[in-house]
């Protein structure tokens, strides 16, 4: 994955470690009222994950179950952390595979993606298996799939008045819950999300 970018006052910046928030005006259905969190982002494209959307037919401890990470006996004994752990619809591509957004007090040399100094993204079976041991990092959520952009892509639609950007803590990842951070980071924003979705299409 891309390295961070180096970021200087009036030069054109990078969205990593911020949110996009979708816009009425896109068309694409797969990410209406999305918020998704932009984990990788350069001249080579971008990458994120979609941080308002729970796959609530999943749930966590049975994923380890099902990986064989641990013994359908076993779940009852998991730390207490690991029982929380929210799995999302992480975005349309390659929605078999893992990737786990969290604190970045847990990192495995060469696999762990830094974002900021709060956050990391790692996507290997490691880290789940640290998680059912309590070895794992203190705040953690499991996406499965992700979204992602080509070189320019992003920044055309951008242009196109498809995405706001905001900044984005932990707490809005791990501490609200998943319906409500769309609204959340509007009003953030100083938006109304039902004034925005009202008005929309018209001339």
């Amino acid at each position: 994955m891309t390295r961070r970018i180096q970021k200087r006052r009036g030069e054109s910046l990078y969205l990593d470690g911020q949110v996009l928030i979708a816009m009425p005006s896109l068309m694409d259905e797969r990410f209406a009222k999305s918020v998704i969190y932009l984990c990788a982002h350069s001249h080579e494209g971008a990458m994120g994950i979609v941080i308002n959307k729970p796959a609530s037919h999943i749930v966590f401890r049975k994923l380890l179950v099902q990986l064989q990470i641990i013994e359908d006996g076993d779940s009852i004994r998991l730390p207490a952390g690991a029982e929380g752990i929210e799995v999302l619809q992480g975005g349309p591509v390659d929605k078999a595979r893992g990737f786990v957004l969290h604190s970045a007090d847990f990192f495995i040399k060469d696999t762990t993606l830094p974002i900021d100094e709060r956050m990391c993204l790692t996507a290997t079976v490691d880290i789940l298996r640290a998680i059912a041991k309590g070895e794992g990092p203190h705040r953690a959520a499991l996406a499965l799939g992700y979204a992602g952009w080509g070189p320019g892509q992003l920044e055309s639609e951008i242009q196109e008045n498809s995405w706001l950007s905001s900044s984005a803590t932990p707490d809005l990842i791990f501490d609200t819950p998943a319906e409500a951070r769309y609204g959340m980071v509007m009003r953030q924003l100083g938006i109304d999300p039902a004034k925005l979705s009202s008005t929309a299409g018209r001339a």
